[in-house]
């Protein structure tokens, strides 16, 4: 009796913990009109990409309890059609924090993706956070929410590894504006734009150890925001920098014109696509035994890279060839 078609998940990571399939574009918003446009535009895309109302910056000083009843009221409405949908909520210690998360988890629980922790100042701090969070959770009712965490002081970032390491945590981000900033004037403001933000020593070594933690404990690396909106070319260069010389697998919007560029320079190209698909093919017909392809030897380990590159172009809406979709995305069929 031959032995059961297995599908890569299962035949090539055994028991790894699965990573977090998550969309490449997290698109912060935080101004009603941008927040109900932005949700309009994923309809109209689909979930290709995430969208982070914003409770923290969004919120003017003094309006953060109805800043938070509005992302709720989003979260919840029809135009949240695909449940992509998340919200930043203020730092752990900031008065508005338990505010935040009690109206988000109390109204929209159900219906939020996950939520955004930034401005820890260490692992202790999430740990807190998380604590406060899944504690909400239970007191509503909720599902216990993924949470994502914002790497921006210089206490995270020197415990970036325990952060990492932390079971309810999905995806680290890189806060470069306020990373710059606590360093009191010493990295210059360049550091901040293009292409100072790829050449900062510093900067650049925050970017490489958050990501080197992040794919250490199967999280997701989502790297900070390119100011630079109305600049296309420029934006889809620091796209496909993060994304092939810095490991970074999602990266933050601020602007819908950054969607597409991110999306684009994240996605396969399409002869890679068809390469792993062919590939995948043959090591899933051979029982994922070593076989030779295009008078190359590959076994289980490249199976696994090419693997990713068939989860890349899922994520961003890439073609498949349908024997591929049949047999690895069968529940997208249709």
């Amino acid at each position: 009796m031959s032995a059961p078609v297995q599908h890569p998940r299962q035949a090539l990571f055994g028991h790894d913990a699965p990573r977090p399939t998550l969309p490449v574009v997290d698109h912060y918003c935080g101004i009603e009109a941008r927040m109900r446009k932005s949700l309009a535009l994923q309809a109209e895309l689909g979930p290709v990409f995430d969208i982070t109302l914003d409770a923290e910056d969004g919120a003017p000083v003094g309006g953060e309890a109805e800043h938070a009843l509005l992302i709720a009221e989003l979260a919840t409405s029809p135009a949240n059609r695909f449940g992509r949908v998340g919200a930043r909520v203020h730092p752990w210690g900031h008065a508005a924090f338990e505010a935040d998360v009690d109206t988000l988890i109390a109204r929209a629980g159900q219906r939020l993706a996950y939520l955004m922790i930034p401005k820890p100042e260490g692992a202790d701090d999430v740990e807190r956070a998380v604590e406060a969070i899944d504690a909400a959770c239970a007191r509503h009712g909720a599902p216990r929410l993924p949470l994502q965490v914002l790497v921006e002081t210089h206490g995270a970032l020197r415990e970036v590894f325990r952060i990492a390491a932390h079971p309810r945590i999905e995806s680290l981000s890189f806060g470069l504006m306020d990373f710059v900033s606590a360093h009191g004037g010493a990295i210059p403001r360049t550091a901040m734009e293009l292409p100072g933000q790829f050449e900062h020593p510093l900067v650049v070594r925050a970017k490489l150890e958050i990501a080197a933690a992040a794919h250490a404990f199967g999280k997701t690396p989502s790297h900070c925001v390119v100011t630079e909106f109305r600049d296309g070319a420029a934006l889809a260069a620091a796209a496909r920098r993060a994304a092939r010389e810095f490991g970074y697998t999602r990266m933050w919007s601020i602007h819908p014109d950054q969607i597409h560029p991110i999306v684009e320079a994240f996605a396969p190209a399409a002869d890679e696509v068809a390469e792993a698909a062919e590939l995948l093919l043959a090591a899933q017909a051979a029982q994922w035994a070593p076989i030779s392809f295009r008078d190359r030897l590959h076994d289980r380990a490249s199976y696994r890279y090419f693997w990713t590159v068939l989860e890349r172009a899922e994520r961003t809406g890439r073609d498949l060839p349908d024997e591929a979709r049949r047999a690895f995305f069968p529940a997208s069929i249709g």
